[in-house]
């Protein structure tokens, strides 16, 4: 087995459990703000990856790692929307952290490798810069609005509410099957999604 394989495989896998935590932390921390004591009674509001990794997710996170396109999920963070003070909207917060958070990592990192890069050893860049990748990766990926991703619970608070309604009812019976047959029957379906708008966002960052 090649050990630049295994060495590539390794640091993508580190570097996307980075990821998730930080996104499930934003979840969680945003919703417990917006006033839901669920995420903290769950012991969610944490930057131990341990506390957010979801089995088939990680499963998920070590396939796709291995064949060079790194993408998971962590465990969904609980959130009860009555107990926010402002329901539609904190709920469409809550949502958003989640990716946005990974936009932020995604930017500040870009902007040191832009600057900074040249000081650093080759190891540190590497990780740093697939830090980056897939942060924009998992922020793109979870924009999608097919439940169970955040798209969905952002497209449904931004709807009218009888269209959210109807929305939520398709989504809560066909969503799941429509998202795993996005992943296992058209695989070259998310790529073509999410590529375009990462290679804006990587030369936006990176200025590359």
């Amino acid at each position: 087995m090649d050990n630049n394989k295994i060495m590539e495989f390794m640091i993508s896998m580190v570097a996307l459990i980075i990821c998730i935590t930080i996104h499930e932390f934003s979840h969680a921390y945003s919703a417990w703000k917006a006033g839901d004591q669920t995420p903290k009674a769950q012991g969610r509001i944490s930057l131990n990856p341990l506390d957010h990794l979801d089995p088939v997710g990680t499963i998920m996170m070590v396939l796709s790692s291995w064949s060079g396109f790194g993408i998971g999920w962590g465990k969904p963070v609980q959130v009860n929307p009555y107990n926010f003070r402002h329901p539609r909207w904190d709920n469409l917060m809550v949502s958003l952290w989640g990716p946005l958070s990974n936009l932020i990592t995604a930017a500040v990192l870009g902007l040191i490798l832009r600057f900074v890069g040249p000081q650093l050893t080759q190891n540190v860049f590497h990780f740093i810069l697939m830090i980056v990748v897939i942060s924009i990766s998992l922020a793109l990926f979870n924009l999608i609005p097919i439940s169970p991703l955040d798209g969905s619970h952002i497209l449904s608070a931004l709807l009218p509410r009888e269209q959210a309604m109807q929305y939520d009812m398709f989504m809560g019976r066909y969503g799941f099957m429509v998202f795993l047959g996005l992943i296992f029957l058209a695989p070259d379906i998310l790529p073509a999604i999410i590529m375009p708008p990462m290679n804006l966002l990587l030369h936006l960052f990176l200025g590359v």
